[in-house]
């Protein structure tokens, strides 16, 4: 069986191609990416793969049984080019395609989610089988502002006491490996979050116990917090999105109870001080 994995070079793709390299032969994956250099590292065979240029895709897909569609990182454009990518895979014979949808997407109150419910309903339509991974949040969209908050001594944003059900991105990548390997886990669609949810309270005191000193959490509002990330040097649209994801956390957007995640990978999944201590070195 070939599986093969858009986005290859990417910070999800990256981790499940290396994870499916534990479990499978090297010669049996293949590595899609808009950028063939930047995969050359990853040691499996590499082609183009560019969802801008959707008359190139079918070629690359050739031979491919298996496909894991992660999902494209620019937002506003993801359903023309997820479009694409199953027209193509649907030319090229692809016998079942996964795909990274967001956790509760049709219910989700994100901005995001739409995108994901139209990629749904086309893959739904394909006639292909296919298999949903509906991601909860990445640990790392927190952990990544740390060393910032490590500097200012304090840790903003705007989530107020909204639980956050967030597992890294080894975590999903283990759940997309497993799910690409074994049959029998596909055909469903899965809610995947982490086994334990936490406030943006928590997740200071996690990080204060660490550092040695208290880091407190300082609760912003939309505007202000975006504008902060802004003075942080994010570009305006990002920090714009990332604030309005908090305030959907505030209301619960990012809560998740079930364990279908830590099922599908056969283990808990990574706590929270374990992604802080790494976050911070």
């Amino acid at each position: 069986m070939t599986i093969a994995v858009t986005g290859a070079t990417g910070q999800l793709g990256r981790l499940v191609v290396e994870t499916l390299k534990t479990k499978s032969a090297p010669e049996g994956l293949v590595a899609l990416a808009r950028n063939p250099d930047k995969a050359a590292d990853l040691g499996v065979p590499v082609r183009a793969f560019d969802y801008d240029a959707p008359e190139t895709l079918a070629a690359s897909l050739e031979g491919v049984e298996t496909l894991l569609l992660i999902s494209g990182s620019d937002i506003g454009r993801r359903v023309p080019q997820h479009a694409a990518v199953i027209e193509a895979a649907k030319a090229a014979g692809v016998k079942h395609i996964v795909y990274t949808s967001l956790l509760n997407a049709p219910n989700s109150t994100l901005g995001l989610a739409l995108e994901h419910v139209e990629t749904e309903k086309l893959l739904a339509a394909s006639g292909i089988g296919h298999t949903v991974l509906r991601n909860g949040w990445y640990t790392e969209n927190y952990t990544m502002g740390l060393p910032a908050a490590l500097e200012h001594n304090a840790l903003i944003g705007a989530a107020g006491d909204g639980l956050i059900s967030s597992a890294t991105r080894q975590d999903y990548a283990a759940a997309a490996a497993a799910v690409l390997l074994d049959t029998s886990l596909q055909g469903k669609t899965y809610e995947l979050s982490g086994d334990d949810s936490y406030t943006l309270t928590d997740l200071a005191a996690t990080l204060s116990a660490q550092a040695g000193r208290d880091i407190p959490y300082v609760n912003m509002t939309e505007p202000d917090y975006a504008a902060a990330l802004t003075g942080a040097g994010l570009p305006a649209e990002l920090a714009g999105f990332l604030a309005h994801c908090d305030v959907e956390a505030s209301k619960g957007a990012l809560f998740d109870k079930g364990t279908q995640l830590s099922s599908l990978i056969g283990r808990p999944t990574t706590p929270l001080a374990s992604a802080v201590a790494t976050a911070i070195g």
